[in-house]
């Protein structure tokens, strides 16, 4: 039996102008080391008023047993439930340029039917390429520059971008699908994955949100303030580098990770490249430095959390 993808959502009154828009999308339930993806779709949401263009019907695509929404239980009774959203945000950057933002969990089912549903939405709406952004976990030490690798489904859109010149095979997500479908399509779209220091992989990390931001605003010309993510990514920072002082055993560890780094920097870009994804075996005692800083980092939740708004 055909499926009609319009069947999975809500689509609003068409808005006004957004031709060519770049259509942002986060999903959160894959990887995401140091939550940047997470940070800076939060940051977009924050900064920007914002509309909604689109809704999905998440009773239909969400396992609600792997992912149970939040209940609040008062006293004697049940007093709210909090749905999860899947919606398609309307926003416009400092200049008044339109773009959106897809936010809410990936799809448990009907991953195609999702990816047909964005084409039509995107057809219809007639906006640009679709990009997405997360962290991934690499062997490489917080005081080094973070790299963001580019991914997309034209080889121009990937001028002045790093990319990860392998051949390589990995457990699939709604947002690697919706890239391919997208250029089977004939539509533009890329990624940027933030490599994330692997010991810092479950830490919340403003860096990480950062570095990707620079990269979709390079890639899309949008104009996005940055000076909330930079203070926050300061404090981080300055957390993290208390810690590695007060820790001779942390520093060692800090500096070994230099070496390595720096030892594949020598190399060709496309072997270091290669060389810095881990696995978070790479190292031994990876998982007793990642301890040190999450316990480290949870004690100065307020310092390291970017603020609530």
């Amino acid at each position: 039996m055909q499926r009609n993808p319009e069947e999975l959502y809500e689509l609003g009154p068409a808005a006004p102008g957004i031709a060519g828009a770049p259509m942002l999308h986060y999903l959160e339930g894959f990887i995401d080391a140091g939550t940047g993806g997470r940070l800076l779709a939060e940051h977009l949401l924050r900064t920007f008023p914002h509309e909604t263009v689109a809704r999905f019907d998440v009773d239909r695509l969400i396992d609600y047993r792997s992912r149970r929404p939040v209940m609040i239980y008062d006293n004697s009774r049940w007093e709210s439930y909090e749905p999860p959203e899947l919606v398609l945000h309307l926003l416009h950057d400092q200049g008044e340029r339109p773009f959106l933002l897809l936010t809410g969990p990936e799809p448990d089912h009907e991953w195609d039917l999702f990816s047909q549903a964005m084409l039509g939405i995107a057809a219809r709406l007639d906006v640009g390429p679709a990009i997405s952004f997360l962290g991934i976990p690499a062997g490489m030490p917080h005081t080094r520059p973070l790299g963001v690798i580019a991914h997309a489904t034209r080889e121009e859109l990937l001028a002045g971008h790093q990319r990860l010149p392998t051949r390589i095979q990995v457990p699939g997500s709604a947002p690697a699908l919706l890239e391919l479908r997208f250029g089977e399509a004939g539509r533009d779209a890329l990624g940027f994955a933030v490599q994330v220091p692997h010991y810092l992989a479950q830490a919340v990390y403003p860096p990480a949100a950062l570095a990707l931001l620079g990269s979709v605003t390079a890639a899309t010309g949008l104009d996005v303030p940055d000076a909330e993510l930079r203070e926050t990514a300061d404090r981080t920072n300055e957390a993290i580098e208390q810690q590695v002082e007060e820790s001779a055993e942390v520093a060692e560890l800090v500096r070994a990770l230099e070496q390595q780094y720096d030892a594949a920097e020598s190399q060709q870009a496309a072997d270091a490249a290669a060389g810095l994804l881990a696995d978070g075996e790479a190292m031994p005692t990876a998982d007793e430095l990642a301890a040190q800083f999450e316990r480290f980092l949870a004690e100065n939740q307020d310092r390291t959390d970017p603020p609530d708004h």
